[in-house]
């Protein structure tokens, strides 16, 4: 795709980073449709604030470039029939993450496949991966101007050249730092318990987190996150911890 700018882009998910998705990347200037599974009259009106639309789920899809993903990681397999007929040179980006305390076990998961790699078995078509490795309080606070000193990176993973550089693009719209992370195959560096997932590291100090991801140590610091989260908090399934608390457990646990 040769021009990133005023995208045409349908947003599935109104929660906390589906709603900042929709406020800053119409804030940038592209025309934005955001839907959730329980009608466009429910998306709450900050959402909408810089002329994002609120739409039904078909609609989000109908005529657009770019479909972001940003629905729990179970669900993922219920919109596949939703995104049949989305053309395939649509680029698809997935916020998701996989948490077994909230989704139930996945057992292909719980066996060693990449989140990513999964989620394209179940959708039948290629995605990129981004802004799952950020918090959701950080995301919707924290982004700042290109060339803002310590901005945040947020990594990017893709098998299809067009995916990558359309969400390193976005990632940009959205006031963070974006990275190449490579291929879907390697994006289990950005998966929860990994250095680089919710540090809120800069584009100097990403590159080596996501080298330094030690894979067999990821579903253990995930689990243990998720349990300190439920004992502090009544409703993790959609919890949007401050920053500042957020940050210095998953540095805690991750790096």
């Amino acid at each position: 795709m040769n021009n990133t700018k005023n995208l045409k882009i349908g947003i599935l998910g109104a929660g906390n980073i589906g709603k900042t998705l929709a406020r800053k990347l119409a804030q940038a200037g592209h025309d934005v449709k955001v839907a959730n599974s329980r009608g466009p009259e429910t998306i709450e009106a900050d959402a909408l604030e810089f002329g994002a639309r609120a739409v039904t789920t078909a609609e989000a899809v109908e005529g657009v470039q770019v479909v972001i993903l940003s629905i729990p990681f179970n669900r993922l397999p219920t919109i596949a029939p939703l995104l049949a007929d989305v053309p395939k040179d649509t680029v698809v980006i997935d916020t998701s993450n996989y948490y077994p305390g909230r989704d139930t076990q996945i057992e292909a998961i719980e066996a060693g496949q990449v989140e990513s790699l999964w989620v394209v078995e179940q959708l039948g078509r290629p995605i990129a991966k981004a802004w799952n490795a950020i918090g959701t309080d950080s995301f919707a606070r924290l982004g700042t101007t290109k060339g803002s000193p310590n901005r945040i990176a947020i990594p990017v993973a893709a098998d299809r050249e067009t995916d990558r550089e359309v969400a390193l693009a976005l990632v940009e719209d959205t006031g963070f730092d974006a990275f190449d992370a490579g291929t879907l195959e390697n994006s289990w560096r950005q998966q929860p318990g990994a250095p680089a997932y919710c540090t809120d590291l800069t584009l100097a100090e990403l590159p080596d987190a996501l080298v330094s991801a030690e894979r067999e140590r990821l579903p253990k610091r995930r689990d243990l996150a998720w349990a300190i989260l439920q004992e502090r908090f009544e409703d993790v399934t959609n919890l949007n911890p401050d920053a500042g608390y957020f940050l210095r457990l998953s540095r805690l646990l991750n790096m």
